[in-house]
């Protein structure tokens, strides 16, 4: 099967030079390009002109997402659209081959309504927070797959399940997944690489704010699909909101549940030091990226609490961001 059979969405805000890369890397291989762009200051616009792009503004009136930007790339298309379509983000290049590996897949797998390969941060030693954004997107092959916002699927299939949610500043894609299995479609990761990423996170504010947002799209998709994010959300609580309390009722009543705490919190950081230095981490590193592993549980039940927070205030969802 032809590469040129599909069409892509590729999405950005601000990305400068990456853009210019991804969006000629989406035009050689795809056979129409649309590029949805979120209120970029830059020459974001200008550079998808030039490569020949369609191109989408949004309209600054109602709150951006990617998911929303997503949406109103596939209206673009029409019904002209393609069979197969390729959503990319603005800050990712695909790899040479991945486009006739996805379409090659797809064709050989008809119940599969998508399909994503391996995404790897471009430089993970670069900073301990890209190493640990390089271990997110890490996920097993099959056909039950985890989200990723970089997939190839069948347009037929992601327009009968509605798209994405726009309101959703997080997680959409997981919750895009969710819908398609339950509508009977298996959701494929392969173990091909499909595509180079640069998070560029080199500060702890950064990726604070990016488990924040974890945090906010753990409570929306239990809301949406309970039992989603269940184990995530259950780890934050416990972590970042029950052994605090115990620990301050100690220090008010008895002092060894004190001892208990601080006790848990030493084991479960040495056990995170041992699996960062399994996957190859040097021992300095690696207590770094266990700590931030701790750390990040407290990100993650404020961002929990930022959802219901807005969900009481039936306010918009705004996007965190984090770069």
């Amino acid at each position: 099967m032809s590469a040129g059979q599909f069409d892509a969405i590729l999405i950005g805000r601000n990305e400068g030079e990456r853009l210019i890369r991804s969006l000629a890397c989406a035009t050689r291989h795809a056979r129409h390009v649309v590029y949805v762009d979120s209120g970029s200051v830059d020459n974001s616009v200008a550079h998808a002109r030039a490569a020949g792009a369609q191109v989408v503004e949004l309209d600054p009136a109602r709150p951006f997402s990617a998911a929303r930007a997503r949406n109103e790339g596939f209206a673009a298309l029409g019904p002209d659209c393609a069979e197969f379509v390729h959503f990319i983000d603005g800050d990712c290049i695909l790899a040479p081959d991945w486009p006739a590996t996805a379409l090659a897949f797809l064709q050989d797998h008809p119940q599969a309504a998508l399909v994503h390969g391996h995404h790897r941060e471009d430089a993970p030693d670069a900073s301990v927070y890209n190493w640990l954004t390089d271990q997110e997107w890490k996920m097993a092959p099959g056909p039950a797959a985890g989200g990723l916002g970089m997939f190839m699927g069948r347009a037929a299939a992601f327009a009968a399940v509605g798209g994405f949610r726009d309101g959703m500043i997080a997680a959409e894609d997981d919750e895009l997944f969710l819908r398609l299995r339950a509508a009977g479609w298996q959701t494929w990761c392969v173990a091909d690489v499909m595509s180079g990423h640069d998070v560029g996170l080199f500060s702890f504010r950064g990726w604070f704010r990016r488990m924040i947002r974890a945090g906010h799209s753990f409570s929306e998709l239990g809301v949406l699909h309970p039992g989603a994010a269940r184990a995530s959300r259950l780890r934050a609580v416990v972590w970042a909101g029950v052994l605090p309390v115990l620990a301050l009722l100690g220090l008010l009543v008895w002092l060894p549940l004190v001892a208990l705490v601080v006790a848990l919190y030493a084991l479960s950081l040495a056990r995170l030091w041992r699996r960062c230095m399994a996957q190859g981490l040097p021992a300095g590193r690696a207590a770094r990226a266990a700590a931030l592993l701790m750390m990040c549980k407290f990100a993650n039940l404020y961002g929990m609490a930022t959802y219901w927070v807005r969900r009481f205030r039936r306010s918009d969802a705004r996007i965190i961001e984090y770069r």
